[in-house]
């Protein structure tokens, strides 16, 4: 996966009013017309004082109307007030550490997509597996807040220098977490037993020999599943009753057979977003628990037609690449 930075992705802010009434030609507009309405009046050029004057005046108007029009969260002193992810320009770089790149990006989308579901959900406990950067923790910390919600946040990883990457990346956004160094959850199960309401995991899943597996971070051994398979096993288990599961793939994965495990799990599932590259199709799987009716032959078709569909999308788009290829 080859790092993508979208320059408009970060450091983006508003134009307040005040830049706007004090653009050069808009400037230069208003001062043209009070210098012709000063000659029309009195049949002499208009003095450099007065120049001056006009400037000042301006100014002072714009800052007035500015300050009066503010949005009271823009006014905060806090810089992150109004940011929804984290500013890539903060985010903490290491060799060792993987960066933000394509899957963790449309992770991020897709949290802020369900940005109002999350925040409607009443989170208490966050947590992410695997934080390498720190990129996506972060991001979902700004979406629901930090502190002033009641809302805790837990990263994990299993490498040393992930975990230091992610606690600068927090320190960097004026955020904290608690950060732990474990393979997945492993020594958190009582702590996470039933409690956890938001659970973000972009697991290593390149397709790749299973003993390559661990000696990289994108390293998913075969069909990309070996981790991601062994963290399903645990979500029943930590997730509360309202708990959401978020959780990354691409097409070599099989997602709709993940969402058919799952299912058997007591969980409904869904796509919330699915991004194609040249190289892979990227998809972000939400689980929830839901009572099913197991007697029900059309709950079932609906819910493996559900299950199936990334796979379906995934090879509908594989074959298009090909007959626009021939």
């Amino acid at each position: 996966m080859k790092p993508l930075i979208n320059p408009m992705g970060y450091g983006r802010r508003s134009v307040t009013e005040l830049e706007i009434f004090l653009e050069p030609d808009r400037l230069i507009a208003h001062i043209l017309a009070l210098s012709w309405v000063y000659v029309s009046f009195t049949g002499f050029p208009l003095p450099r004082a007065l120049w001056l004057l006009e400037i000042l005046f301006l100014f002072g108007m714009g800052v007035a109307f500015n300050e009066e029009n503010e949005d009271p969260v823009t006014k905060s002193h806090d810089p992150f007030a109004t940011r929804s992810s984290a500013d890539l320009r903060l985010v903490a770089r290491h060799p060792e550490v993987y960066g933000p790149s394509d899957d963790s990006f449309v992770l991020v989308d897709a949290l802020l997509a369900e940005k109002a579901q999350l925040r409607e959900l009443h989170p208490r406990l966050c947590v992410e597996v695997g934080c390498g950067s720190g990129y996506v923790i972060t991001s979902l910390t700004l979406m629901l807040g930090n502190g002033k919600e009641n809302i805790k946040y837990i990263a994990s990883d299993i490498s040393e220098a992930a975990l230091k990457a992610t606690a600068t990346t927090l320190k960097a956004h004026g955020l904290d977490a608690e950060l732990y160094k474990v393979d997945l959850i492993s020594g958190l199960e009582k702590r996470l037993a039933g409690a956890v309401d938001v659970l973000i995991f972009n697991p290593p899943c390149v397709p790749t020999p299973d003993e390559e597996v661990g000696t990289s971070s994108w390293a998913g051994g075969n069909k990309g599943r070996v981790v991601i398979d062994r963290m399903l096993k645990t979500v029943d288990s930590i997730l509360s009753k309202k708990g959401w599961f978020y959780l990354v793939t691409v097409t070599a994965n099989n997602p709709g057979e993940i969402c058919q495990i799952m299912r058997r799990k007591g969980f409904a599932s869904r796509i919330v977003i699915q991004r194609h590259s040249e190289d892979e199709s990227l998809h972000v799987l939400k689980f929830w628990r839901e009572k099913l009716d197991h007697s029900s032959g059309s709950d079932k078709s609906s819910l493996y037609s559900k299950c199936a569909s990334a796979l379906h999308i995934s090879l509908s788009h594989l074959l298009s690449r090909l007959v626009s290829f021939k």
